[in-house]
């Protein structure tokens, strides 16, 4: 049996998990503490304008508010069960570790970059990444720094900080990387 999981119950975890108090909350969101403690504790309902800037504060996505798979994320799962992920300008085979990375704090990644893959261009988002390439070599820039990144070696950066990658070599690079918060 699926249990149902309140969104107000949902904003108060992340709230609580993020250290932030209804105050805090309120100063960024706009909205008051009041009208934030009734839709925790499922007294209003909050618009679809309070949902966006509940879930921008708190890291989160609208959808997962509204998402019972949350609660019974299987927390051991099979190569066969990695989500791939798709996107645009990509040149890799990248697999989410987790089903659903919107109810936690960080969300990893099995990246297979084939030779001469790379990203898209230097990007930016809030957060922070790390990594550890497991074969082949990965060119990391940073906010306009090269690193040649090799077998068994990791990194870590600002997500803020402008960054791209790419595999130059005649081997598949394959990378665990992790990323806090959850982007997708």
């Amino acid at each position: 049996m699926v249990e149902t999981y309140a969104i107000g119950q949902k904003i108060n975890d992340w709230r609580k998990a993020k250290r932030l108090t209804l105050k805090q909350l309120a100063q960024i969101t706009n909205l008051t503490p009041g009208y934030l403690s009734q839709v925790e504790n499922d007294k209003a309902s909050p618009s679809i304008s309070a949902l966006k800037k509940i879930s921008n504060a708190l890291g989160m996505r609208i959808i997962d508010f509204f998402s019972d798979e949350i609660i019974n994320d299987p927390k051991v799962l099979g190569q066969d069960e990695w989500t791939k992920v798709l996107l645009p300008g990509w040149k890799a085979d990248v697999r989410q570790l987790v089903h659903i990375a919107g109810n936690k704090r960080m969300q990893p990644f099995f990246t297979v970059i084939p030779s001469k893959g790379r990203s898209r261009e230097p990007y930016a988002h809030q957060g922070e990444e790390f990594g550890i390439v497991l074969e082949g070599n990965l060119t990391l820039t940073v906010d306009e720094e090269i690193y040649e990144v090799g077998p068994m070696t990791s990194f870590y950066y600002s997500s803020l900080l402008p960054h791209s990658w790419e595999n130059k070599g005649n081997e598949p690079c394959r990378v665990i990387w992790v990323i806090t918060p959850p982007a997708w």
